[in-house]
């Protein structure tokens, strides 16, 4: 049996969905099961990783599973499965920062606590998700999408990729003690993104410059402020570069990353 947490989130989902393509005994926790749609292969639970008294059932049975963190909770997720055989941990690459940022030390965190755990651990690290691209649903559907750091360049991965990453990790512990960076096949810029975007859907889709300060007001109303002045920070120390693209999502899957092309035709429905 294999567990995966976060099973309603774009990563977790995809966890599941791949693992019963595989074959395998898939448990799905969430905190709001009432919001999960899956084969009833899936045994589906609902659990907390913030509620200890939940994580008993969630893991009785489990050999395998993909831990999506939360913060001041993987402690206590991995005491209670002490006899787990492997973790997955979705990490973040920004871990790999040479210079300290929030998100970077959290997801760190979760890192070591997993090391130290004793168990068998694989991290994946992925770089900025192309499902965060969703934010712009709205502009997207006014024919103008705002967002500061123009020329920022990013090689954003699908979630589809990310998810596989995990599923192989998972399926084989021969990818015990790795870690897997991972980045789509391509640098683009946000005015870049925006284009195809609307190329895609067929339809126009222009692209203005936001004041970063005004995108900070907005931010801050979701999102914890040291989150929010990491992320334009980074955004902004990445104008005029060229994002690498990595090799991980290949040599783990044996194909390419999804193109973002190919992850905006993915969610046309969502965009419309």
């Amino acid at each position: 049996m294999i567990l995966v947490s976060g099973a309603t989130g774009n990563v977790g989902h995809n966890v599941v969905t791949q693992l019963l393509e595989a074959g395998e005994k898939v448990r799905a926790i969430a905190r709001n099961p009432e919001r999960l749609s899956f084969p009833p292969e899936v045994e589906v639970l609902r659990a907390d990783l913030t509620e200890p008294e939940s994580l008993p059932a969630a893991l009785a049975g489990v050999e395998r599973a993909f831990l999506f963190p939360v913060p001041g909770a993987t402690e206590g997720f991995l005491a209670q499965g002490k006899d787990l055989r492997q973790v997955v941990l979705l990490s973040s690459i920004s871990v790999d920062d040479e210079e300290e940022n929030s998100i970077g030390l959290m997801h760190l965190a979760h890192e070591r606590a997993l090391a130290a755990s004793g168990l068998k651990w694989t991290f994946v690290r992925p770089g900025g998700f192309m499902t965060n691209d969703l934010a712009w649903v709205p502009g997207v559907k006014a024919g103008v999408v705002r967002a500061p750091f123009g020329a920022a360049a990013q090689a954003s991965v699908d979630e589809r990729d990310i998810a596989a990453v995990v599923a192989q990790a998972l399926l084989d512990e021969a990818h015990a003690g790795q870690i897997y960076r991972l980045s789509g096949p391509e640098s683009l810029t946000v005015a870049q993104r925006v284009r195809i975007i609307g190329d895609v859907l067929g339809q126009e889709v222009r692209f203005e410059e936001q004041d970063p300060a005004e995108a900070r007001r907005q931010m801050v109303t979701y999102m914890p402020e040291p989150i929010v002045d990491t992320l334009l920070s980074t955004f902004e120390g990445l104008v005029g570069t060229t994002a690498p693209v990595l090799p991980d999502v290949e040599r783990v899957t044996g194909r390419p990353p999804f193109t973002y092309a190919s992850w905006v035709a993915h969610h046309a429905a969502d965009f419309r």
